[in-house]
């Protein structure tokens, strides 16, 4: 059976959410172990046999530990099967969901030494009731100008969950 390395890089859990899902979808084939890459001192890739990397936006950007991550393991991350998706808001709209047409998958990849082999956009979840007031706020106004959900009473899921499916079906492929 194939060792599996999940890591996250993860603001409000849907990353983990997502990376919790693929697990799901491998574990007839592969062992898989999640971990926060926040929180590793050091992972020697030579224990597992292909590792997925899960990072979300955040204010349009992804988290720095998520570069310097990258950058202190940037040898392993080429020489190993290591897959890369980010989870953002904007990918709820078709055009805007593919690495292809993701304006965050290009900024990662034009900032990012290390370039994936096998990539994937996911959107994500907008959860107003478990933000603090300044990120409510924030998020509506930027859902205001974006034409999304401005009731900060719901909770809703973008994620497609199919499109996971098939995406850790090219994975274990891959």
């Amino acid at each position: 059976m194939e060792k599996v390395l999940l890591l996250h890089s993860s603001t409000e859990g849907q990353t983990i959410k997502i990376l919790h899902y693929i697990k799901e979808e491998l574990r007839d084939s592969c062992e898989c172990e999640l971990q926060d890459l926040h929180s590793l001192p050091a992972v020697d890739f030579s224990q597992y046999d292909r590792v997925l990397i899960g990072a979300s936006v955040r204010y349009g950007h992804l988290n720095k530990k998520l570069y310097q991550f990258i950058t202190q393991n940037q040898q392993q991350l080429e020489l190993h099967k290591v897959g890369f998706f980010c989870v953002n808001l904007t990918a709820r709209k078709e055009g805007k969901n593919t690495p292809e047409t993701s304006v965050y998958m290009r900024k990662f990849l034009q900032k990012s030494l290390w370039q994936p082999k096998i990539l994937a956009v996911f959107a994500g979840a907008l959860r107003y009731p478990r933000y603090n007031w300044f990120d409510r706020t924030m998020i509506r106004f930027i859902m205001k100008m974006t034409g999304g959900e401005t009731d900060t009473a719901k909770e809703v899921e973008y994620t497609d969950w199919d499109k996971v499916s098939l995406f850790a079906a090219q994975f274990k492929r891959f």
